[in-house]
């Protein structure tokens, strides 16, 4: 996929008015998560994506404080000023997109990756994660 169809299906998942709507949300979205990702997982990630959102996920130096799926939509809307309602809105439409593009194996991998509160932004229904048995 060419940065310009991706646009053009975020454009499309988000209903926004205009291409640079969605090219907003998408630069947006992909750094704050370029921030919260790391290891394998943001490489493989990044691979799968449009060299320009690729690039736009990598220049971001990962933060070491874990932040959950909301504290993820209210960091980044601290950011860009938008209320949470509206950056949720952002975040839904990008990773809807960047999952299909990454596919469900490597989706799963960064989910194990992330704090509980990302599955939902990647449109998947929250599991719990099992807790290790006591010893």
């Amino acid at each position: 996929m060419t940065f310009d169809q991706m646009l053009e299906s975020v454009r499309y998942e988000g209903a926004y008015p205009t291409r640079e709507r969605a090219a907003e949300a998408v630069h947006h979205v992909l750094a704050a998560l370029g921030r919260r990702l790391t290891g394998q997982e943001r490489s493989d990630l990044a691979r799968c994506l449009p060299v320009e959102a690729a690039l736009t996920l990598t220049a971001q130096i990962p933060d070491p404080q874990p932040v959950t799926g909301w504290g993820f939509v209210k960091d980044l809307a601290a950011r860009t000023g938008a209320t949470p309602a509206t950056t949720r809105w952002d975040t839904g439409a990008v990773l809807a997109v960047v999952g299909r593009l990454a596919g469900p194996d490597l989706v799963t991998r960064i989910l194990c990756r992330l704090p509980d509160g990302y599955a939902l932004l990647f449109g998947r229904a929250e599991l719990p994660r099992p807790q290790p048995a006591a010893a």
